[in-house]
């Protein structure tokens, strides 16, 4: 069988920051990576789900919520996916969307989107300010992102 992209990239030399992860037709998947692989140094089950659901929310209600396609955790635990509509955005606004996005989420102070049984399957591990410290930490990661920066 063949490799996927993504286990074609060496996670020993991949930090935290915004990548382009793959392009398929009109649809771009970026790599917003938190946590350096490899180190042991995952993020929490509830830091997984909390960002989620507020980044989730944030990007669906954005200026540019017609071009959000994904928004979802990594199975290894070190970041998210972001899938976008090439057509809507191009890297660069991308880039300005997402360094956008976890500065609101950093400064989120609101009821935790979709927390209730009826809303989510594992409602209960949700948490704003688990949510709004992993957003401040990663709005500090890319503050200085630009779509240059965007290759592994």
């Amino acid at each position: 069988m063949e490799r996927i992209a993504s286990f074609q990239v060496d996670h020993n030399k991949l930090n935290p920051g915004l990548y382009l992860s793959r392009r398929d037709g009109e649809v771009t998947t970026f790599d917003l990576r938190f946590k350096k692989p490899n180190t042991g140094d995952l993020l929490t089950n509830a830091e997984l789900h909390s960002v989620e659901h507020i980044i989730a929310t944030l990007l669906r209600n954005s200026r540019a919520k017609d071009a959000i396609i994904y928004f979802g955790p990594m199975g290894c635990q070190t970041g998210f996916y972001l899938l976008l509509d090439s057509r809507q955005l191009t890297d660069a606004d991308a880039v300005e969307l997402v360094k956008e996005i976890f500065a609101s989420g950093a400064a989120y102070d609101g009821p935790m989107p979709g927390k209730s049984p009826v809303e989510c399957g594992n409602y209960i591990n949700l948490d704003v300010s688990l949510a709004a410290s992993q957003c401040a930490y990663y709005s500090n990661v890319i503050k200085d992102w630009t779509a240059e920066l965007l290759s592994y």
